[in-house]
């Protein structure tokens, strides 16, 4: 059995993680640790960074480094009628870390689910999610958006696609002032700008949300609404339903995202550690007809939550010397173990171990 005060805050979410997914029947998926470097060009615009760790493979093929796992997921798999692959994975990639500029690996894990879609696994999908954030920590939320209520929104008010490309940026900031901004800039109406800027600034507690959306029926799709909300009353019964919140500003790559988007936050940490939603698109994009829903959390980032360590390394530090029995050492250190106690054998006390008790058998027979 395994001491989990020895683990890593990350270490510890994999194993927990590992077994709320297989719960849901998602088996493990593995794969190999790099791809054909053309691969991932062809869908750099899904990548978190398109800057791509290259080699040459013995036959002067170019390769890379995995910077992404879902796309393998997608390439090896195929439709099935009647079926939904549901995977999950504990897979290293290698990106340019956001902090340090630097390539890092990266460990991380998450859920798939390809095939016919439907609200049901949706719904699995987002339990899962908070499921995974309520394991890591009591302190968490986890928002959801509906891109195509911002789509039906922006395709009646934005006159071209540069214009609707700078108000999803301002509208992922939560940045009224300058969504105002470029509307005057466009010659947007008054009423069209004040549905925009109501957009921005609806969030939280999902029935108050969709209270406030009902105010913008014109300009909302009724069938996403409604999605909302049978989805929204399905979430109810949660315990942790009460940190499940609408969001409109957790926005995704709607060239690969479609429909239902969420983001993790725990608190501590600054950024989202979980992001997942659903990419039809993206398998339409790379010759599939399925469906897909899925997140992934992103494991090195609990490296910055606090982790309780003991005021020491060890419970006994243990001193022996060349004149301890071989059978007096071996016996004492046994002893420890056996009373469930960690120890360290040293020659001497120089300072550099934490114990809470000290043992000298030096010269002991």
């Amino acid at each position: 059995m395994i001491d989990n005060s020895i683990l890593r805050n990350e270490e510890k979410a994999i194993f927990a993680l590992r077994e709320l997914y297989g719960k849901y029947g998602y088996k493990p998926f593995k794969m190999s640790k790099f791809e054909e470097y053309e691969f991932y060009i062809q869908n750099k615009d899904f990548l978190v960074s398109d800057r791509i760790i290259a080699f040459n493979d013995t036959n002067g093929k170019l390769l890379a480094l995995k910077p992404d796992v879902t796309l393998s997921i997608i390439k090896n798999g195929e439709d099935i009628d009647g079926f939904k692959q549901k995977v999950c994975y504990n897979e290293n990639v290698y990106r340019v870390s956001e902090n340090t500029h630097q390539f890092k690996e990266i460990m991380q894990t998450g859920v798939e689910c390809i095939g016919d879609i439907n609200l049901y696994d949706i719904y699995e999908m987002i339990v899962m999610a908070a499921e995974s954030l309520s394991l890591i920590s009591d302190d968490f939320v986890l928002e959801i958006s509906h891109l195509g209520l911002l789509s039906s929104l922006l395709d009646n008010i934005c006159k071209n696609s540069s214009f609707k490309n700078e108000a999803i940026k301002y509208i992922s900031d939560k940045n009224a002032h300058d969504l105002a901004r470029i509307c005057d800039e466009n010659d947007v109406a008054e009423n069209d700008k004040n549905a925009l800027q109501k957009f921005v600034s609806i969030y939280g507690e999902r029935n108050n949300v969709l209270q406030e959306l009902e105010t913008l029926d014109e300009y909302v799709n009724k069938d996403n609404m409604n999605i909302l909300k049978t989805l929204s009353y399905m979430l109810d019964n949660l315990s942790c339903s009460g940190k499940i919140k609408f969001d409109f500003s957790a926005v995704s790559d709607m060239n690969y995202y479609n429909g239902i988007v969420f983001k993790g936050y725990i608190n501590g940490l600054s950024q989202s550690v979980l992001t997942g939603g659903q990419y039809d698109n993206l398998l339409y994009k790379m010759g599939r007809k399925s469906g897909a829903i899925g997140f992934a959390i992103y494991l090195d980032l609990l490296e910055d939550l606090p982790n309780e360590k003991a005021g020491y390394d060890v419970d006994v530090l243990l001193l022996c010397d060349d004149k301890t029995e071989n059978a007096v050492l071996i016996n004492t250190v046994n002893d420890i173990i056996n009373n469930g106690k960690t120890v360290s054998v040293q020659t001497a006390d120089t300072g550099k171990i934490r114990y809470k008790e000290l043992k000298n058998i030096k010269g002991g027979v």
